[in-house]
């Protein structure tokens, strides 16, 4: 017989914060469902989500979400997610209905910008439901772990992990989904553009030409993934270059 001290060991510290949730410590499973969400009872994990076949995968709509507008930057700390939340409120009082969702897995901002914590309750399908603050519903993986610990995985578990973010949320019927973004070209860029049918961009830079370089690249991604550029937000403007 395996000693429980042996079983509790296997979790990590993430996964202790989901005692309710079926857990399991073999490196499938949590590869598999990274965030810990119970198993369905047709013994899968949740909706299909689109895989590789032949060329790219099949771009599908987030349910219940009319469009989607990513806000992003090839940069760091240039303020991708103060523009993500000030967007998603001046959405809102346009009169549109607007969710938020944080795609940065290991350094999400969304939760001390709206004053949330805690952990996401789930729906009867297992499913997260978005936390809600100044009329802005909105999920990140900041809801899933303590603040002071940091997300250590490989890309293996961060995608599953995104997929599960995306795929996986029961939204309210929203006009409009803002998906703040982690800085860079890489994995999560890429898996977005071939996922999802994403309306357009906001790139956001700083006035420094360091930044002004990272947001070109950035423009280049998405002009290849053919992802319309709405607009560019120049942030700090009122800092003056040397």
């Amino acid at each position: 017989m395996i000693a429980k001290s042996t079983i509790q060991g296997c979790i990590s510290p993430i996964y202790r914060r989901f005692p309710i949730r079926s857990l399991s410590c073999s490196a499938r499973y949590r590869h598999e469902n990274p965030l810990g969400l119970p198993k369905r009872e047709n013994g899968g994990n949740g909706p299909e989500i689109p895989r590789m076949s032949r060329g790219l995968p099949v771009k599908k709509r987030i349910p219940n979400v009319e469009r989607i507008v990513l806000v992003s930057s090839a940069k760091g700390g240039v303020g991708k997610s103060t523009v993500s939340v000030n967007t998603a409120l001046a959405l809102t009082k346009l009169g549109k209905t607007c969710g938020i969702l944080d795609v940065d897995i290991f350094g999400p901002s969304i939760p001390k910008l709206l004053k949330l914590q805690g952990e996401p309750r789930l729906t009867s399908h297992g499913k997260l439901i978005p936390l809600t603050n100044y009329g802005l519903p909105s999920m990140s993986m900041g809801y899933l772990v303590a603040p002071e610990n940091p997300v250590v995985w490989r890309g293996l578990m961060v995608m599953k992990a995104l997929q599960q973010l995306l795929f996986e949320v029961e939204w309210p019927n929203l006009e409009y989904l803002v998906v703040d973004m982690p800085p860079g070209t890489g994995d999560t860029q890429l898996t977005i553009s071939q996922q999802l049918k994403v309306d357009g961009a906001v790139i956001v830079s700083t006035p420094q030409d360091i930044a002004l370089i990272d947001a070109v690249k950035g423009i280049a991604m998405f002009e290849k993934v053919n992802i319309p550029i709405l607009g560019l937000v120049q942030n700090m403007s009122h800092f003056r270059v040397p």
